[in-house]
Order: C-alpha cells, then sequence, then structure tokens
C-alpha cells in the first residue's frame, strides 16, 4: 500500500470519526436525529474497515468506498433542504470534498500493485 492510499486511509477514518459523533452534535433537526444515527453506525463500520484496508486486506476496500460514498450522499439534501444553517450546508460540502478525495487517494494505484520498483 503506497503513501496515497494510506493518505485516503486516513481521511476516511477522520470522516467516519466525525460520523460516529454526529449524534452527539446534532440539534435533532439538523441533521435529523434518525440521519446522525444511520451516520454514526456507518462511520462505526468504516472505522473496522479502514483498520483491515490498513493491513492489507483489499476486500475491505470496496465495502469502506461504498459506505463513505453512501454517507456523503445523505449530506446532500443540506444544499437543497430549507432552514438548513449555513454553517451545517458548508460541513456538508466539505464533507463530499474530502470524501472524494479520500476515495480517490484510496483508489490510486500503488507501486506494489503496478509492479513498479
Amino acid at each position: 500500500m503506497s503513501g496515497k492510499n494510506r493518505f485516503g486511509l486516513v481521511l476516511l477514518g477522520l470522516l467516519a470519526l466525525i460520523d460516529v459523533a454526529s449524534p452527539l452534535t446534532t440539534d435533532g433537526d439538523h441533521p435529523p436525529m434518525s440521519i446522525a444515527i444511520g451516520a454514526a453506525v456507518a462511520g462505526l463500520t468504516s472505522l473496522v474497515l479502514v483498520g483491515y484496508a490498513w493491513r492489507g486486506k483489499r476486500g475491505a476496500v470496496a465495502p469502506l468506498i461504498t459506505l463513505r460514498l453512501a454517507s456523503a450522499l445523505l449530506a446532500v439534501p443540506a444544499f437543497f433542504a430549507s432552514g438548513v444553517p449555513t454553517a451545517a450546508v458548508v460541513a456538508a460540502g466539505i464533507g463530499v470534498a474530502v470524501t472524494i478525495i479520500g476515495v480517490v487517494a484510496v483508489l490510486l494505484p500503488s507501486r506494489e500493485l503496478a509492479g513498479a520498483q
């Protein structure tokens, strides 16, 4: 696993930690508690998958990416719903952008896989 792949795993792990804390940081409306609890479950699962991926278990990468992208999609309604605080919209935008960067970094081919020396 290359340094870029590990960087991506770190980003996805940090996002997962934020998701785990989301039920503690919501006001119940932004995001709704049901979304916050779902995000926390996805975050916990993502942390386990990050650990496996860090140890080189390639089978953990696809479900990790799927969970992180699903978590990012949970933030999309913040851009379209009325009454969402500006700070929540900005946080959602940053979260989506960091998710994309993390996923791309995890998916970059590593030197070991490409056969480069």
